[in-house]
């Protein structure tokens, strides 16, 4: 009879995780065969769970229930609630459970990190991140700790105020700042983050300078997006995952406008993983990556997590 599986909390890991082992783990994961994953949704959109599974052939199953209450942050609440469970592939036991905030956290920036290091120009040294929550404190330690070639990072928030308390909480080798004028702060950047819950865009395409890398992570829902379509349409245009991203409004709204065709989607991670990869042509060209997540994402990183610490 087996032990009862454990369950990982965020505060069991602190300090045992590393960002360059997480984006290993992607990026070998990506090297797997691709991943049968499924989405679900329920409720209204300002209050919905969301249960997302994968299976991936050396990995095995995965499942992730979780709730997202905008309206959780004035009551004190985290926005988002739920747990991994990921089950072995030659049996079918339940390896382990993993609190969400854990999987999540170390998921969303190590996808994007992974992304920026595929299609970001070497030489990127600027990196600026728009919005100061959870997600945003870890792409400053995420994106510092896997490409040390940045040696600026600037903040942007509507309230500048909860920008510089983020600043305040770091200390890293790199330049941390607050930025106040968000067009000015995306036109100097070399890679810019975003992290909002916007359903209309805030970064606009004529601000993006030639050879900038835009890394798109907030919208995750139809009505939901961070760009305009004129940075859809100028850039390189890349997902995590083309399952996970197709009903996002990042892709669906310039989709409907016509201004980009599902050929402008020129790949996703198992696609620029690969050696032989398409990916940024020129110095000059603006790359943007799509951050969907999914469940085979979750699984790959929970995955590591057992393998680290149960």
């Amino acid at each position: 009879m087996r032990d009862s599986p454990p369950f990982i909390t965020r505060d069991a890991a602190a300090g045992r995780l590393d960002w360059p082992g997480a984006v290993q783990a992607l990026r070998e994961g990506h090297a797997l065969p691709r991943a049968e994953i499924a989405d679900t949704f329920l409720g209204p959109a300002t209050a919905t769970m969301m249960t997302r599974s994968a299976h991936v052939a050396g990995l095995g199953y995965g499942a992730k229930p979780f709730t997202v209450f905008d309206g959780n942050a004035a009551r004190g609440l985290p926005t988002v609630q739920g747990a991994m469970l990921v089950f072995d592939g030659n049996d079918g036991h339940l390896r382990a459970m993993v609190e969400n905030r854990l999987v999540t956290a170390w998921k969303t920036a190590a996808d994007s990190v992974l992304g920026a290091s595929l299609l970001a120009r070497p030489d990127s040294r600027h990196l600026l991140i728009v919005g100061a929550g959870a997600v945003a404190a870890s792409l400053v330690s995420a994106y510092t700790a896997v490409m040390p070639g940045i040696d600026r990072v600037t903040i942007w928030a509507r309230r500048p105020e909860q920008a510089q308390a983020l600043v305040d909480r770091f200390e890293i080798p790199a330049r941390l700042t607050v930025a106040t004028d968000l067009q000015e702060a995306v036109g100097r950047a070399d890679i810019v983050a975003t992290t909002t819950m916007a359903r209309d865009p805030v970064i606009r395409g004529d601000w993006v300078r030639p050879g900038a890398h835009v890394d798109l992570i907030g919208a995750y829902k139809a009505d939901m997006r961070e760009a305009d379509d004129t940075l859809m349409a100028r850039a390189r245009l890349f997902v995590d995952s083309r399952e996970t991203t197709a009903h996002i409004g990042e892709l669906l709204l310039p989709l409907a406008s016509g201004a980009i065709t599902p050929a402008s989607v020129l790949g996703d991670l198992y696609d620029l993983v690969r050696p032989d990869a398409r990916r940024r042509q020129t110095d000059d060209d603006i790359t943007v990556f799509k951050n969907g997540g999914g469940a085979h994402l979750d699984l790959m990183i929970a995955s590591w997590i057992i393998d680290r610490l149960a």
